[in-house]
């Protein structure tokens, strides 16, 4: 599933092609991909013109003109392409701009989502009310997360993944993050000390920044709108390396926790 890098990577994508454009025609192929898209969604889309761009957690945001915000989901195997040559049987939506360009959002999988929202009331869109801070955001500080963490027993690593307590992690980068931290994924993570919350605060914005420098992961079908594969996975400390050398003489474990495999070195996260 796209997670927060992979989702920043395609706003900023789509946004040299789509921010200031009229969108001249907008047509879905299909009636739903999760969920059914908005009824409205052409005749408010249509005419309309993107004045910005952005991102909430692994949501993307089209804003208009209208007051309206579209917003989307990449599923499992979303993704949108750019002036693509032909339409594929997948392509499920498809937007052109006065400028002659064409972005197609694609989703074999169709686990992806599209909504339009009043933009004044994205705050109470379902999916965001409870999101915790971005984790790339000014509000995402150790002393933050150890009076979010307080009262918890449950591991750090499941904590990173509760969207209440930061949102937008994912289970890579989290595995990353801690691991560049040297914390243990198990550690209860109300009792881990404001300095070590500090270097995790800190390893966090550097393997998402990374991430995002990189383009994100090519886990399974993802790819930027211009169709080049992200190549952050080349760079994983961890992730998908069970049994292989750690760089501190130990050997990089994997365990299921939630459902999701975690992948660690006990040698050196303690």
């Amino acid at each position: 599933m796209p997670e927060l890098p992979e989702v920043e990577t395609t706003v900023r994508g789509l946004e040299p092609v789509l921010k200031g454009q009229r969108l001249t025609r907008v047509v879905t192929r299909r009636g739903d991909l999760r969920r059914p898209f908005p009824p409205d969604l052409a005749q408010r889309m249509t005419g309309a013109t993107v004045t910005g761009l952005g991102r909430r957690a692994k949501y993307g945001l089209i804003d208009t003109d209208r007051g309206d915000t579209m917003i989307f989901h990449l599923g499992m195997s979303g993704r949108w392409r750019v002036d693509p040559h032909e339409l594929l049987a997948h392509d499920h939506l498809v937007i052109d701009t006065e400028a002659r360009r064409r972005v197609v959002l694609n989703d074999p999988r169709r686990f992806g989502s599209v909504d339009l929202v009043p933009t004044e009331g994205l705050a109470d869109f379902p999916a965001f009310k409870a999101l915790g801070p971005e984790p790339l955001g000014p509000d995402f500080t150790a002393p933050y997360l150890k009076a979010a963490l307080k009262t918890r027993f449950a591991s750090i690593k499941q904590m990173l993944l509760d969207q209440r307590i930061v949102a937008g992690l994912g289970n890579i980068y989290v595995c990353e993050a801690l691991y560049a931290a040297r914390i243990s994924p198990k550690r209860e993570a109300g009792r881990i000390s404001v300095a070590r919350l500090e270097r995790l605060v800190r390893e966090v914005h550097v393997v998402l920044d990374s991430a995002i420098a990189a383009g994100g992961s090519s886990l399974r079908d993802f790819a930027r709108p211009d169709g080049e594969l992200g190549y952050f996975s080349k760079q994983f400390a961890v992730y998908g390396r069970e049994g292989e050398p750690c760089g501190c003489g130990g050997t990089v474990q994997r365990y299921v926790e939630g459902g999701r495999s975690t992948f660690w070195c006990p040698a050196c996260q303690t």
